[in-house]
């Protein structure tokens, strides 16, 4: 038994899997799919100057534009990887270049009202190297419907 013991103690160690302190760890991997580092910077904080914008009532078919800002508060460059709309008639841009430390700036969002009358509330993710991360952003409003002839 004292030799079985220390045999399986040997491998547990060879391969890092027995550690008692790592036992609550949690891991989000996929088995046989290496994870890509969704950044190469260091994280930041930031400062979010307007997550909802209400653009009021518009005509059904007009394009709303509006810009959400943001200041990076932290001592590293702020990266946008991503941002994504909750609909396909919204549709974000994010900046191209990192944002510099005590830097403003912006992710760009067009609504496309066409078809979509009454009240709409639409939600944009970013992704980035904030922490903690940037909270989601809502563009709304009322969309009033063509009149039929």
């Amino acid at each position: 038994m004292y030799k079985v013991s220390i045999a399986f103690l040997s491998f547990c160690i060879l391969l890092n899997s027995c550690d008692v302190r790592k036992k609550d760890v949690v891991s989000n991997s996929i088995p046989g799919i290496e994870e890509s580092p969704v950044s190469n910077f260091k994280p930041t904080s930031v400062q979010i100057i307007d997550s909802t914008h209400n653009f009021g009532q518009v005509p059904e078919g007009k394009v709303v534009e509006y810009n959400f800002k943001f200041r990076n508060t932290g001592n590293e460059p702020l990266e946008v990887t991503q941002a994504t709309a909750s609909c396909g008639c919204t549709v974000p841009e994010k900046p191209t270049e990192p944002v510099k430390p005590g830097e403003i700036g912006f992710i760009k969002v067009k609504f496309d009202s066409e078809k979509r009358p009454g009240q709409v509330k639409k939600s944009i993710t970013v992704t980035s190297n904030a922490n903690p991360p940037f909270p989601i952003l809502y563009l709304e409003g009322e969309v009033i419907g063509k009149k039929e002839d």
